[in-house]
This record gives structure tokens, sequence and C-alpha cells, in this order.
């Protein structure tokens, strides 16, 4: 019987998943104290509750959505690759660097720096489409 193991692009993919719960905890981040009355979150309407965010905390919402935005791809190079056979030490440190700079993007959303969050998502939708690659011979 074959054992099959979680590479290291595999655990990538689940911290890559949890990623948009990050963000979101985020946004609510200090508000489950307050009253609803006084704008603490409101579990209730949380999506109109977030919509009405403003600053960082719409940010990190914003991050939310585009993680969830990136997630798919990112899944399906990841599987492709090792459909393909791919190197698995050379998928497992593109998938690691894709998550770092995921990492890097949402600081970078959150703190308000567009031209370097920008940058930071164009480098990583680059190391996904390697990643899709990477197995190609």
């Amino acid at each position: 019987m074959t054992v099959a193991r979680f590479t290291l692009a595999y655990w990538c993919v689940l911290v890559a998943a949890l990623l948009p719960i990050f963000c979101a905890g985020l946004a609510k981040w200090g508000t489950f104290s307050k009253p609803r009355s006084d704008g603490g979150f409101d579990n209730h309407n949380p999506r109109a509750w977030l919509a009405q965010q403003t600053d960082w905390r719409a940010r990190a919402n914003a991050a939310q959505a585009n993680s969830f935005e990136a997630l798919p791809f990112f899944i399906g190079a990841v599987v492709i690759a090792h459909q393909l056979g791919a190197y698995q030490t050379r998928l497992d440190l593109l998938a690691f660097v894709y998550v770092v700079l995921r990492l890097v993007y949402i600081l970078m959303y959150v703190a308000n720096l567009a031209n370097l969050r920008s940058m930071v998502w164009g480098l990583a939708l680059a190391m996904n489409v390697a990643i899709l690659f990477v197995g190609y011979r």
C-alpha cells in the first residue's frame, strides 16, 4: 500500500486557503467587544457591516476578496504541477514563495501602500504561472 504524503506545496494550498479568513479577522479586529450600536461588529449582518468600514478595515476586507479570487488559480496550478510530475523541490519552493508574496500583498494592502502592493500582486501572479508550468516538459 502506498501512503500519500502532503508536500510542502499542498501545505501552501492550505495556508493560502486560510488567508481570506485571516483578512476577515483582521478587518473585524477589536470590534467584537463593542456593542453593535457603537459600531461594533454586527454578526447579524456581517457583509453590510464590512461594506460600511473605511480605512484599513475596508482594505483588509478588500484583501479578503482578492485572496478568495486568487485561490482557484493557485490550487489548480499546484494540482496540475503535481500531475505533470514537477520536480518536487522546485514546486515546493515556488509555492512557498507564492504564499509569502500573498502575505506581503495583504500587509501592503492594509498599510495602504498601493504601488508596492500592485508590484507584489504581479510577482505573485508570475509565481503562480511558474507553478503552472514547472512540470511542463
